[in-house]
Protein backbone atom coordinates (compact mmCIF):
# COMPACT_ATOMS: atom_id res chain seq x y z
CA UNK A 1 0.00 0.00 0.00
CA UNK A 2 1.39 3.58 -0.90
CA UNK A 3 2.23 5.81 2.16
CA UNK A 4 1.83 9.49 1.97
CA UNK A 5 5.10 10.63 -0.21
CA UNK A 6 3.79 8.31 -3.07
CA UNK A 7 0.40 9.05 -2.72
CA UNK A 8 1.66 12.62 -2.95
CA UNK A 9 3.83 12.44 -6.02
CA UNK A 10 0.43 10.75 -7.45
CA UNK A 11 -1.18 14.11 -6.45
CA UNK A 12 1.43 16.39 -7.84
CA UNK A 13 1.34 14.19 -11.50
CA UNK A 14 -2.74 14.34 -11.38
CA UNK A 15 -2.76 18.53 -10.58
CA UNK A 16 -0.38 19.11 -13.40
CA UNK A 17 -2.19 16.52 -15.89
CA UNK A 18 -6.05 17.73 -14.79
CA UNK A 19 -6.05 20.40 -12.97
CA UNK A 20 -8.44 23.12 -14.88
CA UNK A 21 -9.55 20.15 -17.27
CA UNK A 22 -13.58 19.61 -17.95
CA UNK A 23 -14.68 16.23 -17.62
CA UNK A 24 -16.70 15.24 -20.26
CA UNK A 25 -17.67 11.58 -19.57
CA UNK A 26 -17.24 9.09 -17.13
CA UNK A 27 -17.43 5.08 -17.34
CA UNK A 28 -18.10 2.94 -14.69
CA UNK A 29 -17.41 -0.55 -15.67
CA UNK A 30 -17.45 -2.47 -12.41
CA UNK A 31 -19.26 -0.52 -8.88
CA UNK A 32 -18.27 -3.23 -6.77
CA UNK A 33 -15.09 -1.63 -5.00
CA UNK A 34 -14.66 -1.26 -1.15
CA UNK A 35 -17.33 1.42 -0.86
CA UNK A 36 -19.73 0.61 -3.77
CA UNK A 37 -20.05 3.31 -6.74
CA UNK A 38 -23.34 5.17 -6.11
CA UNK A 39 -25.68 5.63 -9.07
CA UNK A 40 -25.55 9.59 -9.44
CA UNK A 41 -21.74 8.84 -9.60
CA UNK A 42 -21.36 9.82 -13.69
CA UNK A 43 -24.01 12.89 -13.24
CA UNK A 44 -22.12 13.99 -10.29
CA UNK A 45 -18.51 14.48 -12.66
CA UNK A 46 -20.05 14.95 -15.71
CA UNK A 47 -19.29 18.75 -17.37
CA UNK A 48 -17.37 19.65 -14.56
CA UNK A 49 -13.92 21.19 -14.01
CA UNK A 50 -11.37 19.74 -11.98
CA UNK A 51 -10.21 22.82 -9.75
CA UNK A 52 -7.81 20.86 -8.01
CA UNK A 53 -5.99 17.28 -6.90
CA UNK A 54 -5.80 17.52 -3.57
CA UNK A 55 -4.26 14.84 -0.20
CA UNK A 56 -4.63 13.93 3.14
CA UNK A 57 -3.27 11.27 4.44
CA UNK A 58 -3.44 8.60 1.84
CA UNK A 59 -6.63 9.53 0.08
CA UNK A 60 -6.16 11.92 -3.16
CA UNK A 61 -9.26 14.68 -3.24
CA UNK A 62 -10.64 16.06 -6.31
CA UNK A 63 -12.37 19.59 -6.23
CA UNK A 64 -15.09 19.29 -8.72
CA UNK A 65 -16.39 23.01 -9.83
CA UNK A 66 -19.63 22.30 -8.80
CA UNK A 67 -18.32 22.25 -4.64
CA UNK A 68 -18.39 17.97 -4.64
CA UNK A 69 -14.86 15.77 -3.50
CA UNK A 70 -14.27 13.10 -4.91
CA UNK A 71 -11.80 11.10 -2.26
CA UNK A 72 -9.56 8.08 -4.22
CA UNK A 73 -8.13 5.41 -1.89
CA UNK A 74 -5.68 3.13 -3.82
CA UNK A 75 -6.25 0.21 -1.22
CA UNK A 76 -3.93 -2.57 -1.71
CA UNK A 77 -3.64 -3.00 -5.46
CA UNK A 78 -5.21 0.31 -7.07
CA UNK A 79 -3.34 1.99 -9.53
CA UNK A 80 -4.34 5.54 -11.46
CA UNK A 81 -3.34 5.12 -15.36
CA UNK A 82 -3.70 8.49 -17.29
CA UNK A 83 -3.52 7.33 -21.29
CA UNK A 84 -3.27 10.55 -23.53
CA UNK A 85 -5.25 9.77 -26.45
CA UNK A 86 -2.92 12.12 -28.90
CA UNK A 87 -0.39 9.87 -28.44
CA UNK A 88 0.62 6.29 -26.72
CA UNK A 89 1.81 6.23 -23.53
CA UNK A 90 5.02 4.37 -23.08
CA UNK A 91 4.24 4.48 -19.30
CA UNK A 92 0.68 5.49 -18.20
CA UNK A 93 1.10 3.70 -14.15
CA UNK A 94 0.99 7.15 -11.80
CA UNK A 95 0.25 4.78 -8.90
CA UNK A 96 2.07 2.39 -6.78
CA UNK A 97 3.09 -1.73 -6.97
CA UNK A 98 1.89 -2.69 -10.44
CA UNK A 99 2.17 -2.78 -13.86
CA UNK A 100 3.43 0.62 -15.23
CA UNK A 101 1.80 0.43 -18.37
CA UNK A 102 -2.73 0.13 -18.48
CA UNK A 103 -3.45 -3.49 -18.02
CA UNK A 104 -6.60 -4.91 -20.17
CA UNK A 105 -8.32 -6.42 -16.61
CA UNK A 106 -9.88 -4.57 -13.46
CA UNK A 107 -9.96 -0.94 -15.32
CA UNK A 108 -13.26 -0.43 -12.82
CA UNK A 109 -13.39 3.96 -13.40
CA UNK A 110 -12.67 5.78 -16.58
CA UNK A 111 -12.80 9.74 -16.51
CA UNK A 112 -12.74 11.10 -19.91
CA UNK A 113 -11.05 14.88 -20.61
CA UNK A 114 -10.33 16.43 -23.89
CA UNK A 115 -7.53 14.38 -25.51
CA UNK A 116 -6.89 12.41 -22.10
CA UNK A 117 -8.48 9.75 -19.91
CA UNK A 118 -7.69 8.77 -16.13
CA UNK A 119 -8.20 5.40 -15.44
CA UNK A 120 -8.53 3.53 -12.22
CA UNK A 121 -7.37 -0.33 -12.46
CA UNK A 122 -7.62 -2.23 -8.77
CA UNK A 123 -7.63 -6.43 -8.85
CA UNK A 124 -8.06 -6.68 -5.56
CA UNK A 125 -10.72 -4.16 -5.13
CA UNK A 126 -9.94 -2.65 -1.69
CA UNK A 127 -9.81 0.53 -2.67
CA UNK A 128 -12.49 3.28 -3.66
CA UNK A 129 -14.24 6.58 -5.36
CA UNK A 130 -16.36 8.51 -2.73
CA UNK A 131 -18.22 11.44 -3.28
CA UNK A 132 -18.41 13.81 -0.26
CA UNK A 133 -20.63 16.83 -0.82
CA UNK A 134 -19.45 19.82 1.30
CA UNK A 135 -16.47 20.91 2.89
CA UNK A 136 -18.02 20.68 6.17
CA UNK A 137 -18.64 16.74 5.61
CA UNK A 138 -15.16 16.52 4.02
CA UNK A 139 -13.57 17.66 7.60
CA UNK A 140 -15.76 15.03 9.29
CA UNK A 141 -15.20 12.29 6.82
CA UNK A 142 -11.34 12.90 8.57
CA UNK A 143 -11.97 13.34 11.86
CA UNK A 144 -11.23 9.96 13.12
CA UNK A 145 -7.33 10.26 11.57
CA UNK A 146 -4.83 11.81 13.55
CA UNK A 147 -2.58 15.16 12.21
CA UNK A 148 -0.62 14.67 9.39
CA UNK A 149 3.46 14.89 10.09
CA UNK A 150 3.56 18.42 8.52
CA UNK A 151 0.74 19.89 10.47
CA UNK A 152 1.40 22.44 13.42
CA UNK A 153 -0.92 20.21 15.38
CA UNK A 154 1.31 17.38 15.75
CA UNK A 155 3.44 19.16 18.32
CA UNK A 156 4.94 17.83 21.53
CA UNK A 157 2.53 18.45 23.74
CA UNK A 158 -0.09 16.79 21.18
CA UNK A 159 2.45 13.43 21.13
CA UNK A 160 3.20 13.66 24.93
CA UNK A 161 -0.33 13.95 25.94
CA UNK A 162 -1.31 10.88 23.29
CA UNK A 163 1.40 8.58 24.60
CA UNK A 164 0.50 8.89 28.08
CA UNK A 165 -0.20 6.19 29.96
CA UNK A 166 -0.29 3.92 26.50
CA UNK A 167 1.82 0.44 26.12
CA UNK A 168 1.49 0.24 22.39
CA UNK A 169 4.97 0.01 21.28
CA UNK A 170 6.24 3.35 18.98
CA UNK A 171 6.59 1.13 15.99
CA UNK A 172 2.84 0.27 15.87
CA UNK A 173 2.22 3.62 17.13
CA UNK A 174 3.55 5.46 14.46
CA UNK A 175 1.40 3.08 11.82
CA UNK A 176 -1.51 4.12 13.45
CA UNK A 177 -3.88 6.53 11.50
CA UNK A 178 -5.48 8.02 15.08
CA UNK A 179 -2.63 9.52 16.08
CA UNK A 180 -0.76 10.45 12.83
CA UNK A 181 -1.73 10.23 9.06
CA UNK A 182 0.08 9.17 6.24
CA UNK A 183 3.26 6.74 8.01
CA UNK A 184 2.93 3.15 7.46
CA UNK A 185 5.41 0.47 7.62
CA UNK A 186 8.29 1.36 5.57
CA UNK A 187 8.87 4.98 6.55
CA UNK A 188 8.49 3.99 10.41
CA UNK A 189 11.27 2.30 10.28
CA UNK A 190 13.63 4.53 8.83
CA UNK A 191 12.05 7.61 11.28
CA UNK A 192 12.66 5.09 14.48
CA UNK A 193 16.51 4.58 13.16
CA UNK A 194 17.26 8.56 12.51
CA UNK A 195 15.51 8.33 16.40
CA UNK A 196 17.46 6.06 17.92
CA UNK A 197 14.35 4.35 19.18
CA UNK A 198 13.73 0.56 19.41
CA UNK A 199 10.84 -0.10 17.71
CA UNK A 200 9.47 -2.35 20.71
CA UNK A 201 10.03 0.40 23.19
CA UNK A 202 6.56 1.21 24.88
CA UNK A 203 5.30 4.91 24.22
CA UNK A 204 4.17 5.76 27.74
CA UNK A 205 8.41 5.64 28.98
CA UNK A 206 9.27 7.84 25.84
CA UNK A 207 10.94 11.06 26.90
CA UNK A 208 9.80 14.33 26.12
CA UNK A 209 13.20 14.50 23.96
CA UNK A 210 12.36 11.01 22.27
CA UNK A 211 9.13 12.99 21.41
CA UNK A 212 10.65 15.53 20.01
CA UNK A 213 12.77 13.66 17.41
CA UNK A 214 10.04 11.20 16.16
CA UNK A 215 8.89 15.04 15.41
CA UNK A 216 11.32 15.85 14.09
CA UNK A 217 12.58 12.69 12.01
CA UNK A 218 9.15 11.91 10.61
CA UNK A 219 8.51 15.17 9.00
CA UNK A 220 12.48 14.60 7.72
CA UNK A 221 11.83 11.45 6.35
CA UNK A 222 8.63 12.15 4.60
CA UNK A 223 9.71 15.40 3.38
CA UNK A 224 12.87 13.73 1.84
CA UNK A 225 10.93 10.92 0.62
CA UNK A 226 8.65 13.39 -1.33
CA UNK A 227 11.46 15.14 -2.71
CA UNK A 228 12.85 12.11 -4.33
CA UNK A 229 9.80 10.57 -5.48
CA UNK A 230 8.90 8.39 -2.96
CA UNK A 231 10.29 4.59 -2.89
CA UNK A 232 9.98 2.44 -6.02
CA UNK A 233 9.77 -0.79 -4.08
CA UNK A 234 8.49 -2.68 -6.80
CA UNK A 235 7.36 -0.50 -10.24
CA UNK A 236 5.85 2.73 -8.75
CA UNK A 237 6.27 5.58 -11.44
CA UNK A 238 4.80 9.45 -11.72
CA UNK A 239 3.35 10.45 -15.05
CA UNK A 240 6.45 10.91 -16.39
CA UNK A 241 7.25 7.54 -16.13
CA UNK A 242 10.45 8.27 -13.33
CA UNK A 243 10.87 6.08 -10.58
CA UNK A 244 11.07 7.35 -7.29
CA UNK A 245 14.69 6.98 -5.06
CA UNK A 246 13.99 7.36 -2.04
CA UNK A 247 15.03 3.47 -1.61
CA UNK A 248 18.84 4.35 -2.51
CA UNK A 249 18.61 6.17 0.72
CA UNK A 250 17.02 3.64 2.81
CA UNK A 251 18.94 2.97 6.31
CA UNK A 252 17.20 -0.10 7.05
CA UNK A 253 14.09 -0.89 5.33
CA UNK A 254 14.77 -4.28 3.48
CA UNK A 255 18.80 -4.36 4.71
CA UNK A 256 17.89 -6.95 6.93
CA UNK A 257 21.52 -8.52 7.90
CA UNK A 258 23.68 -5.57 6.46
CA UNK A 259 26.01 -3.44 8.29
CA UNK A 260 24.36 -0.21 10.21
CA UNK A 261 25.06 2.83 8.19
CA UNK A 262 25.82 5.59 10.72
CA UNK A 263 29.27 6.20 11.42
CA UNK A 264 31.22 4.63 14.18
CA UNK A 265 28.10 1.95 14.33
CA UNK A 266 29.54 -1.49 14.53
CA UNK A 267 25.54 -2.70 14.56
CA UNK A 268 23.54 -5.15 12.23
CA UNK A 269 20.28 -4.71 11.10
CA UNK A 270 17.98 -6.95 12.01
CA UNK A 271 14.57 -7.87 10.62
CA UNK A 272 11.50 -8.29 13.22
CA UNK A 273 7.93 -9.32 12.57
CA UNK A 274 5.72 -6.75 14.38
CA UNK A 275 1.92 -7.32 14.16
CA UNK A 276 2.74 -9.26 11.20
CA UNK A 277 4.69 -6.17 9.53
CA UNK A 278 8.41 -6.89 8.66
CA UNK A 279 10.20 -4.22 11.39
CA UNK A 280 13.59 -3.81 10.63
CA UNK A 281 16.45 -1.37 12.87
CA UNK A 282 19.74 -1.58 14.18
CA UNK A 283 20.54 -3.73 17.35
CA UNK A 284 23.14 -1.50 18.75
CA UNK A 285 22.33 1.94 18.01
CA UNK A 286 18.57 0.78 18.22
CA UNK A 287 19.06 -0.99 21.75
CA UNK A 288 17.27 1.38 23.82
Amino acid sequence: MPELPEVEVVRQSLNKKIKQKKVKKVIIRNRNLRIKIPLNFTRIFKNQKIFKVDRFSKYLILHLSNKNFCLIHLGMSGTIHLVNDKKKNLITNTSFYNSPVLPKKHNHVEIVFENLRIIYNDPRRFGFFQIIKSLSLLKKRFSHLGPEPFESKFDTNYVISFFRNKKKNIKNMLIDQKFVSGIGNIYASEILFLCKINPNKKVCLLKRDDCLKIIKNSRKILFEAIKRGGSSIKDFKNTLGRKGTFQKKFNVYERGGMNCKRVNCSGIIKKKTISNRSTFFCNTCQNT
